[in-house]
C-alpha cells in the first residue's frame, strides 16, 4: 500500500489541529527520560488538548524510548484514557517502528497520512531513515511530487526530522535530504508551511517561501543553540494550529500557538 492511500476527509474549510511530538514513552508508565516522567507529561498534554475544540491531533514521532511494544500499547492506553474525542494521526520518528505503530492504529488512532479538508490538505511525511538521521526515500519523494501535482489544493506538511539545521547538537541527526524535500515542496507552488519535531524545542526558519517550524517535545526539551546535548525540563508542550481556506479566492491561512504546561 502506498503511503498516502489511506486518507481522512473533513467537510469544512477550517481545521483546528494539535501537533504533539517526541513523547519517548517506556513500557513502565513510571519510567523517566532525563528525570522526566514522559507518560505523565504526555497525559497532561492530552488532558489540555481535550479542553480545546480540536478536529484532529497529529503525533509527530518518537513515540518510544525503550523500543518495547509495551510502550506503543501505553501510548494507545493513554489516549484511550484521555477525554480527547477527536482522531489521532501519526507519523514515524527515528525511534519508532512503523509496523508497531500500525498495529495500534485502530479506532481513534488512525493510519491515514492525508487529511483532506474543503480547500486544502494536510500531508504526513515519512522521514524515518536507516540511521537516527532522517531520510526521505526516492520512492517517497516521487509519491509526494505526484500527489502535489495531482491536486490544485494547497497543502500543509508534517514530518519528524528537521529539514534545516538548527545550529545545535541534533544537526548530526537532521533530515539529510531536507533541502531536496523542501525544493520539491516549494516548486509545487502549493506548500508554505512545514512543521516538524525531533529537535525537542521551538524553532522557526524560512526556506524560500516556506515557513519551517519545530514543535517542542512533550517529554523533555533540548537546550537551544549549543553544540552539546543538554536537557532541560520546561514542562509538557505541544502546538495548536488553525488552518483556514475561507474561499477559493482567499489564500490559505495557518495560525499556530505553542502551549507550555509547566505548572
Amino acid at each position: 500500500m502506498a503511503w498516502f492511500d489511506e486518507y481522512a476527509t473533513f467537510n469544512r474549510s477550517q481545521l483546528h489541529l494539535a501537533h504533539i511530538t517526541d513523547c519517548h514513552l517506556f513500557a513502565d508508565p513510571q519510567a523517566e527520560y532525563f528525570a522526566v516522567n514522559t507518560a505523565e507529561h504526555f497525559s497532561r498534554a492530552l488532558a489540555h488538548m481535550a479542553e480545546q475544540p480540536l478536529d484532529a491531533v497529529i503525533f509527530g514521532g518518537d513515540l518510544t524510548q525503550d523500543h518495547s511494544f509495551e510502550s506503543y500499547l501505553l501510548f494507545a492506553q493513554l489516549i484511550a484514557d484521555a477525554a480527547l474525542s477527536c482522531p489521532v494521526f501519526w507519523l514515524p520518528g527515528n525511534h519508532d517502528e512503523i509496523a508497531a505503530m500500525q498495529r495500534i492504529s485502530s479506532g481513534q488512532i488512525s493510519n491515514a497520512k492525508r487529511l483532506i479538508a474543503d480547500g486544502f490538505e494536510v500531508l504526513l511525511i515519512n522521514s524515518k531513515g536507516p540511521t537516527p538521521a532522517g531520510w526521505v526515500s526516492e520512492a517517497h519523494l516521487n509519491e509526494i511530487t505526484t500527489l502535489l501535482a495531482s491536486t490544485p489544493l494547497p497543502s500543509v506538511i508534517f514530518c519528524h526530522h528537521n529539514p534545516l539545521p538548527i545550529n545545535g547538537y541534533l544537526d548530526k541527526h537532521m533530515l539529510e535530504n531536507g533541502p531536496q524535500l523542501l525544493n520539491i515542496l516549494q516548486n509545487s507552488g502549493q506548500v508554505r508551511h512545514v512543521f516538524h519535531g525531533h529537535v525537542h524545542n521551538d524553532y522557526q526558519f524560512q526556506f524560500r517561501n516556506i515557513d519551517v517550524l519545530a514543535t517542542p517535545a512533550s517529554s523533555v526539551q533540548f537546550t537551544k543553540n549549543t553544540a552539546h546535548w543538554q536537557q532541560q525540563n520546561l514542562g509538557a508542550a505541544y502546538r495548536l494550529l488553525t488552518i483556514t481556506k475561507p474561499s477559493d479566492a482567499a489564500p490559505l491561512s495557518v495560525d499556530s500557538e505553542l502551549i507550555w504546561l509547566n505548572g
